[in-house]
């Protein structure tokens, strides 16, 4: 049996969102963050199974956790392939605030849309659908926030790590926002 935490929400929000980010400390060990073009299909499905795994032990069965880390690989493998980009691991090259939260808000809901389309079809529910919009909105407002603290870090210390700052607020975010929806889930 899976690690069940208890049935509350905010419970689970909170394993939810250290999973997730647990996941994306455990990715940087095998994906280096970088522009579009440096994160390929290969590292993005790495990096989508390092964040399905800890995130599909928390789900209540062992099938639907299997089925959720295969289709977070497909939906990340997806989104890379046809250009959008593994978005949680990329820095945009968007040097003009106001630019990079609109990119960021634009990247952020087309790839949580891909992601959630994929991940949909793990979920045994007949509500699923309502994952599509939560994992969309939850990048779409994680993205932008995430990037423009990693661009603002960035030109305060002068060093990169300001960005790879910004993708742990983005993977941060997109676990609480997630996370408040995913324990709906398992039921």
């Amino acid at each position: 049996m899976p690690f069940a935490p208890e049935n509350t929400r905010f419970s689970f929000t909170l394993l939810w969102t250290i999973a997730t980010c647990g996941g994306f400390l455990l990715s940087l060990l095998f994906i280096e963050v970088g522009d579009q073009p440096d994160v390929g299909v290969v590292e993005a499905a790495i990096g989508g199974f390092a964040i399905a795994l800890p995130q599909g032990c928390l789900l209540k069965e062992p099938v639907f956790c299997i089925r959720w880390i295969l289709s977070s690989l497909l939906g990340w493998s997806i989104i890379t392939a046809i250009g959008i980009g593994a978005v949680g691991w990329i820095v945009p090259s968007i040097q003009i605030l106001p630019l990079r939260i609109l990119s960021g808000a634009i990247y952020g809901a087309l790839g949580g849309l891909g992601i959630g389309l994929t991940q949909w079809l793990a979920i045994p529910q007949p509500v699923a659908w309502r994952w599509i919009f939560v994992s969309s909105i939850s990048w779409a407002v994680a993205v932008p926030v995430g990037s423009a603290v990693g661009m603002i870090l960035h030109h305060l210390t002068q060093l990169f790590l300001g960005e790879v700052m910004g993708l742990a607020i983005t993977w941060l975010l997109v676990g609480i926002l997630t996370g408040m929806n995913a324990h709906k889930l398992r039921s």
